[in-house]
């Protein structure tokens, strides 16, 4: 074999490192579980998506649907890909947190080349069978018309990219020795944030170009759409194209190539940054131990290393817990600061967006999608840090031998679950107060603030005639768009969403702490308790979510109650009524439906607090017996 050849052969398939991942990943259980979930849900959007559509009358419309069934399944599987590649490289980020298995491997004649595309390639393997998996699924659905098969594999060149370059970096964080087991979950959060960011500007971005704009070559959902929905989506016509500069053009007139290409050259980049500084103790690293800015925010004590008391709450594991989340985060960075920062960066972006829409910068829709956006997002990131920190609370003390220490003391079940809930919160109120205080600032601005000139939402009268629009309260709200005699004036944003909005909010954020916890307790490890975790809150998040929304659109009263039960569903009702509970505002009344509303986060308050109550007793009595099952390790 040529020279070339066999160096290209022990950089990949020849790699002892990617013989080693594939070979030991394709024995776990948990990888097998994985790729069957992920092929079983596209095959049952499928057939659900042809079983629907089998009813169509003509070729036509065969082929529109078949052509609605491509789009979900593809929509999907980026989303999954999105999803499932953090998992499976989950391992190379948590390989830094033993440091020993590093010094072993830099001991062996492999090549820094080897060692970080082994890693990868290993790895990024699976991500890529499970995309091969799917497109015998993709194939089915061009015995319907429609789909040409030149987008099948565009689709499928997204998704390959997209998990490219999430394996690429999850390399680099491994190389560079700067984060742990526990970053693995913050990992996660990045990669979700930056796509529902950038997804949300190009949204309020697409209205007034009407198109693609910059941010969708830099996502892969977005660049999905372009390609799936050219005339919806489309991109600018070659009169526009001529006039711009190279890079801009390249961008706008060729998105899904433009994603591809700087997709695959920053993995490139990174990679080889990562390759060259291998060996040299990782980015960012110095001889004096620890980066720059570990050094640089990592707050020192006096000469004499004496440090001033501190006050001890009544409950010790309370105080340890939220003492132990506000010390360093990743890179050396003081949490509390970190927080300090995610606050002040949310609250000044919903100001931002209130001062732009009362000044005029943008529509009604605009607003209430952008607030919607943002809301959103700070409650998912809130709830990935939760769940990631509640579940790693007692695993990672197993891990370490402190929970072995800590069962030899007079602490009782209930003292310790009793004070890692009573910890996590407190360390995660300025996590939640961040949405609490937009949709306060919203409301409040609502209430006093008049909207601009011809900026409003006037709904029709309900259907049972003006008696029933006057029991239901639907008079004119004072600050609002003035009604017609046919209608009824929508506030901006309702005023009692600043005292409704946190009866959902903090309940389950203190629900997904209780579901951290007790797949802390009963998990051997902290990544398999914090994949569990988010794998159920996602899910019961979802589903209430999706049902809520669909019976605000559909049911009377009651929808709008149900639509309550979810915080995204009940901020959607709190800020366009006439959207998150349609059917109540259309057919009985504005009135109605904020009355049925604040009914149904009384009862989300209600109901998200007795669950948590009777997990906590639950776990409590469970406690010791599954500490006694799982004794020993770690």
């Amino acid at each position: 074999m040529a020279g070339w050849l066999s160096r290209i052969w022990r950089l990949g398939p020849g790699n002892p490192i990617v013989a080693r991942l594939i070979e030991g990943g394709s024995r776990r259980p948990r990888h097998m579980y994985i790729r069957s979930g992920y092929l079983a849900v596209l095959i049952a959007v499928l057939l659900w998506s042809l079983l629907v559509g089998a009813g169509a009358p003509s070729h036509r419309e065969l082929a529109a649907a078949g052509a609605s069934t491509f789009e979900r399944v593809a929509y999907l599987q980026i989303g999954l890909i999105c999803l499932l590649a953090p998992v499976f490289m989950a391992g190379a980020i948590a390989q830094e947190a033993n440091p020993r298995t590093w010094d072993v491997l830099l001991t062996t004649p492999l090549t820094p080349g080897q060692i970080v595309l082994g890693n990868l390639l290993g790895r990024l393997f699976f991500v890529a069978a499970l995309v091969l998996g799917s497109l015998p699924l993709f194939a089915i659905t061009q015995y319907f018309g429609g789909v040409p098969g030149r987008s099948v594999l565009i689709s499928g060149a997204i998704a390959v990219t997209a998990a490219l370059l999430v394996g690429a970096l999850a390399i680099a964080l491994s190389v560079s020795r700067i984060v742990g087991k526990r970053a693995v979950f913050l990992f996660y959060i990045a990669v979700v944030s930056y796509l529902a960011v950038t997804y949300a500007l190009d949204a309020i971005l697409r209205r007034s170009t009407g198109g693609v704009t910059p941010l969708t070559a830099i996502n892969p959902f977005l660049a999905l759409e372009a390609l799936i929905n050219p005339i919806v989506y489309p991109v600018p016509d070659a009169a526009r194209l001529a006039g711009m500069g190279g890079v801009r053009r390249f961008l706008l007139g060729s998105p899904v190539l433009a994603w591809c290409t700087l997709s695959v050259a920053l993995s490139a980049a990174v990679l080889v940054a990562a390759t060259l500084t291998v060996r040299a103790g990782g980015l960012f690293q110095s001889d004096e131990g620890g980066s720059f800015l570990t050094r640089l925010l990592t707050r020192r004590s006096g000469d004499d290393g004496a440090r001033p008391p501190r006050h001890v709450w009544q409950n010790p594991i309370a105080w340890a817990e939220a003492s132990a989340r506000a010390g360093a985060g990743p890179g050396g960075a003081p949490k509390a600061l970190l927080r300090a920062a995610f606050l002040g960066l949310g609250v000044l972006w919903g100001i931002g967006a209130i001062v732009a829409f009362y000044a005029g910068a943008m529509d009604l829709s605009a607003y209430r999608f952008a607030l919607m956006a943002t809301l959103w997002t700070e409650i998912g990131i809130a709830t990935l840090i939760v769940v990631n920190l509640s579940a790693t609370a007692v695993s990672r003390e197993r891990e370490d031998g402190t929970l072995d220490l800590l069962l030899t003391t007079p602490i009782t079940a209930k003292a310790y679950i009793g004070g890692k809930l009573r910890g996590l919160i407190a360390f995660a109120a300025p996590l939640i107060a961040v949405p609490i205080i937009t949709i306060a600032l919203a409301a409040g601005a609502a209430g006093v603030l008049n909207p601009p000139d011809g900026v409003g939402q006037v709904i029709p009268a309900p259907s049972q005639g003006p008696a029933t629009l006057a029991l239901a309260g639907a008079a004119p709200t004072p600050n609002a768009a003035p009604a017609t005699p046919a209608g009824v004036s929508v506030p901006v944003v309702l005023p009692e969403a600043a005292a409704l909005a946190p009866l959902a909010i903090i309940p389950f954020t203190a629900f997904a702490i209780m579901v951290g916890l007790q797949w802390s307790v009963r998990s051997k490890g902290t990544i398999g308790a914090t994949v569990a975790a988010f794998g159920i809150v996602a899910t019961l998040a979802g589903v209430l979510g999706f049902c809520g929304w669909q019976m605000g659109q559909s049911v009377q009263v009651l929808g709008a109650t149900a639509a309550a039960l979810n915080p995204a569903t009940l901020l959607l009702a709190l800020i366009d009524p006439a959207e998150g509970a349609a059917q109540t505002v259309s057919r009985v009344g504005l009135g109605a439906a904020r009355v049925s509303i604040a009914a149904g986060a009384a009862m989300s308050a209600l109901l998200w607090c007795g669950v948590v109550y009777a997990m906590h007793a639950s776990m409590v009595r469970r406690f010791d017996m599954t500490v006694r099952q799982l004794a020993g390790i770690k």
